[in-house]
């Protein structure tokens, strides 16, 4: 979880044309499966791609992470540049310690797929992976996707019994085809 301060504001409301005072307020927010499906719910569009955001967009998506309660919405137009840096920083922590060799070059795609917050739910339904999961940090449950892909994937080794098997097999049907003995 991150928590940022946005200090106390005076702005201009061009609707009712005058200056309005914001409360400064600290604010609770996580970058989860949750916020990702709130968002794309809302959006109607994949967020976990390399496609730039809007302004309002990106901070809709903030709302969308967002944990406390009764937050004035004029707050978010009022986030200071070095808060929206530590949030962008967080969204990009991996937080976890496990790599992998293969980096995705392809922002928001997997084998060959845009990633939606329903993929990844699919996901976790297929690896049993409980729902309590969703509220982690996105990139800790991706990883933890990713561990579970590995593990649960066939050996690509050949035992040596097969391999033999095969050969002899292979050899076999060549004397045949060729009228052979060896």
């Amino acid at each position: 979880m991150l928590k940022i301060t946005i200090p106390k504001t005076e702005a201009f409301d061009p609707i009712k044309n005058e200056f309005i005072e914001i409360k400064g307020q600290t604010l609770s927010l996580e970058h989860s499966l949750v916020s990702i499906s709130k968002w794309e719910s809302k959006w109607h569009k994949p967020y976990l791609t390399k496609e730039a955001k809007t302004v309002e967009e990106s901070l809709d998506y903030i709302r969308c992470m967002t944990l406390t309660q009764n937050v004035d919405p004029n707050v978010y137009y009022c986030i200071p540049d070095s808060e929206i840096q530590k949030i962008n920083d967080y969204i990009e922590d991996p937080m976890t310690a496990t790599w992998f060799s293969d980096s995705n070059p392809e922002g928001g795609r997997r084998q060959g797929r845009v990633l939606t917050a329903e993929l990844i739910y699919y996901w976790m339904v297929a690896f049993q992976i409980p729902f309590e999961c969703q509220k982690w940090h996105l990139n800790r449950l991706i990883t933890l996707i990713k561990v579970c892909e590995a593990e649960n994937a066939p050996s690509k080794k050949t035992n040596k019994n097969e391999l033999l098997a095969r050969n002899a097999r292979l050899n076999k049907a060549r004397k045949k085809a060729l009228r052979t003995h060896g």
